[in-house]
């Protein structure tokens, strides 16, 4: 293992460790996703289970998804987990400037069939008007299976109403640098959007089932120059 991955490693166990506390609140969902336009899989048409869960803890937050894959007979499963620490609550300080709410050493550990790679970086939360969350993370990845890079991401919601109807549009942007290797590593851009509507709240009040699409924009992916998906999957989306 190299000493980098070995520190990254390292940084995303202590992010995790130092977060822990009992959850201001938490979040529990799992979605359903088929679409039949995706790139560099076994057959264009895949369906996806993701479950994932998210929190919000006292020195930062944690984020964690599982995606079981299915496509052309053959299943795959990915993960990440992203524990945050927040500057300003452990220093008892704000670190608050204009848009930005708050300062926090942000870290990811994405694993996969022979892979695991380790991003660790700085991350801001961000007040933006309309959002109910916006937040902005720069990693340095040490990667397994390519060379290290440097990624930028972008997690957002927005909700919004039309009459008495509830909807949600978050998602995330990933950005990386081209990177050169045994083979090329093109920069890559990831933009996946869910579009949803808060069907459940017709079952009762505190029903979460969203029904609606993904679309992702996905170019160069996974760094290989010239493929580019343009997909929208359907969705069904229940929060426990």
């Amino acid at each position: 293992m190299k000493l980098t991955h070995l520190a990254a490693i390292c940084a995303i166990a202590s992010t995790a460790t130092m977060a822990q506390a009992a959850p201001v609140w938490q979040d529990f969902s799992i979605t359903g996703l088929y679409g039949e336009n995706y790139e560099l899989t076994p057959d264009e048409k895949q369906s996806t289970i993701t479950f994932e869960y998210a929190a919000k803890l006292k020195y930062g937050d944690f984020f964690a998804f599982a995606d079981r894959t299915n496509s052309g007979g053959q299943s795959d499963t990915y993960f990440e987990v992203s524990p945050r620490l927040s500057l300003g609550a452990v220093s008892g300080k704000k670190l608050e400037l204009g848009p930005i709410k708050d300062v926090l050493i942000a870290t990811t550990w994405e694993g996969g069939k022979d892979m695991n790679n380790y991003l660790y970086g700085v991350g801001v939360d961000l007040a933006i008007p309309y959002f109910q969350y916006a937040q902005l993370n720069f990693y340095r990845a040490n990667n397994e299976i390519q060379e290290d890079d440097y990624q930028l991401t972008f997690t957002y919601g927005i909700p919004f109403k039309i009459a008495s109807e509830e909807f949600l549009v978050d998602g995330f942007l990933d950005w990386s640098t081209a990177e050169k290797d045994q083979v090329a590593h093109s920069s890559e851009l990831n933009w996946t959007t869910q579009w949803k509507w808060n069907a459940g709240k017709h079952i009762s009040p505190d029903t979460r089932l969203y029904l609606g699409v993904e679309h992702s924009v996905w170019h160069n992916k996974y760094g290989v120059p010239g493929k580019d998906e343009n997909n929208v999957s359907a969705l069904v989306k229940y929060h426990f």
